[in-house]
């Protein structure tokens, strides 16, 4: 049974507003109580509904120009860097990336999203990525530039009206585009991207 309290403070998460400290208690509860994860789930459907509702409009992009604009902060300091280097000769081989291993891992702007550059084809046009969400963020609405795949490897992963699980796949078109994307527990799944992709662009300049 879900008490008084535990519904105000998922009030409060899919909000937004929770302090950290008791953001971080709630939580630990969301992994351990699917009775209050479901509650979560249908407050933050709720809240994007609500959005939905309000009349349409022409905000300014704020959200996602931050978030592009700390990525591009980011890499220019690595793209001399990348400029400077000659191409070299790759002979074919293979290259591994170990479940367990914590190397590659790079967080976002956004606190809480995490990637990792797993293979890059330059000559194919297409990356290799890891990408993982921390319980409660929520990744800004954005539009596909190039057509890209997910799958979805543990956790949760909301999609406009869809809930992804382990074993789920989405596909998404060249010109389409996303509302907020938000996971309640916590996931990481498997990506395959453009090489331009903001994303990509930004793992390969923080590797280097």
């Amino acid at each position: 049974m879900i008490t008084e309290q535990q519904q105000e403070s998922a009030s409060l998460y899919a909000l937004g507003a929770l302090p950290a400290e008791e953001r971080r208690a709630f939580e630990e509860l969301l992994r351990s109580s699917p009775e209050v994860r479901e509650l979560v789930h249908s407050l933050q459907r709720a809240t994007d509904l609500m959005a939905l509702a309000v009349p349409s409009c022409s905000p300014p992009p704020q959200l996602r120009e931050n978030l592009l604009r700390r990525i591009q902060g980011s890499m220019a300091t690595s793209s001399a860097q990348l400029a400077s280097k000659s191409p070299t000769q790759k002979k074919p081989g293979f290259h591994f990336h170990g479940a367990d291993d914590p190397s590659g891992w790079r967080e976002l702007p956004l606190k809480g999203a995490w990637i990792k550059l797993l293979s890059l084809q330059k000559d194919q046009h297409y990356a290799v990525v890891m990408g993982k969400l921390g319980p409660g963020v929520r990744y800004p609405a954005h539009k596909h530039f190039g057509a890209e795949e997910l799958y979805i490897l543990t956790g949760d992963l909301h999609v406009g009206d869809r809930s992804l699980g382990p074993g789920d796949f989405h596909h998404s078109d060249a010109g389409t585009a996303h509302d907020v994307n938000y996971s309640v527990e916590g996931c990481t799944l498997l990506a395959v991207l453009p090489t331009d992709h903001e994303l990509v662009q930004f793992a390969m300049a923080e590797a280097s």
